[in-house]
């Protein structure tokens, strides 16, 4: 079996500041990425607040309309798949970032464990869910009697994560989008997280899109990276390549200012608060910042440049061009 990914020309507009004077911005930008292997993969999409990377990650889990472009999980499109809740869910299952606000305090997480297993038609009745809840639970290091009968309360928030993990895993998807699931999770324990991760993948043959502003854990737990900036893809590759040899000028200063395990960037410190602004610039968006701006970079929009086979970047530093008389790009 092939585990893939792609997305054609993905784009999600939204208007800020109102319909008639507001202005129309592009939070995901033509997004084009293929990843297809025989093998199980985690893919992490990186990037600062505000660069579309929570806004991509709705549209793959069909809670968001893409604007324009095709999403498509394993040669079936989301779009085809959203026809059939039921069927979308046992293919595509989310991990959100505060397990808290995914359990209702009024209940116990077994509850949703069991109502899990049996909606999605993943047990007949609840002997057969049993088995299946047990075995989850067990995957991500917890057991049966020792989170039976307890309410999200009496939970850690790695242990609730790990509880949120279980209930992804029930009906066997074959993709799993964390957005953010370590964020709200002690910094001793995040690696406990994405371990799990490492080992599910294999274990259960389930694909991770891993949303993340941490670069240690997605170096640590990644196949491949993808790397955004004001609702652009601007690198992807393999993670030890661009981790250790970015491309773009974005992923250099970023791999500058975070040069400790387990630290994030501070995202005021060099770059500043959302610019609607940037997402409308007509040449690229990171020209402003970039040491290595040319005339063109202000103009035209740079090209995705094929670096190897498994390793490209939105930047005009890797091509030969040209500018014709009418002021295109040869």
């Amino acid at each position: 079996m092939n585990y893939s990914l792609d997305l054609k020309n993905v784009s999600r507009e939204f208007r800020i500041g109102g319909m008639i004077l507001g202005t129309k911005i592009s939070a995901v930008d033509n997004f084009n990425l293929h990843v297809e292997r025989d093998t199980p993969w985690i893919i992490s999409i990186v990037g600062e607040s505000g660069c579309g990377k929570t806004t991509l990650a709705r549209m793959i889990l069909g809670l968001l309309d893409a604007s324009s472009g095709a999403i498509t999980l394993n040669t079936q499109t989301v779009k085809s798949l959203k026809k059939s809740k039921k069927a979308f869910l046992r293919k595509v299952q989310p991990i959100f970032q505060n397990p808290f606000t995914a359990f209702s305090s009024r209940r116990t997480v077994m509850s949703y464990l069991y109502e899990t297993a049996l909606r999605l038609d993943v047990a007949a009745n609840r002997d057969e869910a049993k088995k299946v809840i047990t075995e989850v639970l067990h995957s991500v290091g917890l057991e049966y009697d020792l989170v039976i009968g307890k309410f999200p309360n009496q939970f850690s928030g790695g242990e609730l994560q790990r509880v949120s993990i279980a209930r992804a895993l029930i009906p066997k998807p074959e993709f799993i989008i964390a957005d953010e699931p370590v964020a709200m999770i002690d910094a001793s324990l995040r690696m406990n997280i994405v371990n799990i991760f490492k080992s599910l993948k294999l274990d259960y043959n389930v694909c991770f899109i891993y949303i993340t502003h941490d670069l240690s854990t997605a170096y640590y737990v990644s196949d491949y990276i993808a790397a955004m900036y004001r609702g652009n893809l601007i690198e992807f590759g393999e993670a030890k390549t661009i981790m250790d040899n970015p491309a773009h000028p974005y992923m250099e200063l970023l791999m500058e200012s975070i040069p400790r395990v387990g630290k994030l960037w501070d995202e005021n410190m060099v770059l500043p608060d959302f610019e609607s602004k940037e997402y409308t610039m007509k040449g690229c968006r990171f020209a402003s910042r970039c040491p290595y701006t040319k005339e063109i970079c202000n103009t035209t929009k740079p090209p995705m440049i094929n670096l190897s086979d498994v390793h490209s970047a939105l930047c005009y530093r890797h091509c030969d061009y040209s500018v014709d008389e009418t002021g295109n790009t040869t």
